[in-house]
């Protein structure tokens, strides 16, 4: 039954899970949370995708790849669009729209309550170098918001160039991201504020590449490597992070193994 209604986008639910989703919606001040609480919903960042609750948070390719990867896993998921312009293909998912602006921070509080329960989120949310408000303020209003919700685990996709891969793109390109960036990291920064609220993963792709998926796409530890990576190859290492507890709280770069410049050997994370 509770597979039916999945698969339709349908949001009811029963038994045990409705419990625990009442309780998520009496505790949206999750800040305030006990202590010893808040340590138990951190211990359990292990996320089951099959009837998990995840709001996925971005209109590119990365976020679209990401539903429906989650969807075919049984998964229930809402995405957060400022606009209509993709509600008919989401919803042939049977993904569920959330329409918000998340640089207005009332608008994301209401998505966040309209979703009884919060399992993770998943953030690609990003601007351009002409306006990258969206890159911190943006993402800051969903991590803020998740952190109250009492969500167990977030991951955040920036760019490598980011915080302690500044230098792994060249100067050059820096330059030219550099508006991006430098909002990109206020956002890293402040979802590492609250890693004792929610477990976090921060993900940094390479260049990105709209081709179909490789199946090349690795995580690595290692801030000084760059490259380019497809954005379903992405949705993948996002996924497998999602689903590890070895990612909580850490900062990794994504690229395609076969793909990385210069001479450098990718030291692949171990999930």
């Amino acid at each position: 039954m509770q597979t039916a209604l999945r698969r339709s986008g349908c949001t009811h639910q029963t038994g045990a899970r409705h419990q625990a989703a009442r309780h998520f919606s009496t505790q949206r001040a999750g800040l305030c949370q006990p202590v010893q609480q808040r340590a138990r919903v951190i211990a359990a960042a292990e996320i089951d995708p099959d009837n998990a609750s995840i709001l996925v948070c971005g209109g590119g390719g990365v976020a679209l790849h990401v539903t429906k990867k989650l969807k075919d896993m049984g998964s229930w998921v809402w995405m957060m669009q400022r606009h209509d312009d993709r509600r008919k293909e989401i919803e042939g998912m049977m993904a569920i729209v959330a329409k918000a602006d998340a640089t207005d921070r009332a608008a994301v509080d209401k998505v966040f309550a309209d979703i009884e329960e919060v399992d993770a989120v998943i953030s690609t949310i990003g601007g351009s170098t002409k306006d990258p408000t969206a890159d911190s303020l943006g993402n800051i209003n969903v991590i803020e918001a998740a952190a109250a919700k009492g969500v167990k685990k977030f991951i955040l996709v920036t760019s490598i160039g980011c915080g302690d891969s500044k230098d792994a793109p060249g100067e050059q390109v820096y330059k030219v991201l550099e508006p991006v960036l430098l909002q990109k990291d206020k956002a890293e920064e402040r979802l590492k504020q609250l890693g004792d609220k929610m477990a976090y993963t921060i993900i940094r792709p390479g260049g990105l590449k709209s081709e179909a998926a490789t199946g090349n796409g690795v995580l690595t530890s290692d801030a000084s490597v760059c490259g380019s990576i497809t954005r379903e190859d992405v949705a993948n290492v996002v996924i497998k992070a999602l689903l590890s507890k070895k990612t909580d709280n850490t900062v990794l770069s994504a690229v395609d193994r076969n793909q990385v410049f210069g001479e450098k050997t990718v030291q692949e994370f171990s999930l």
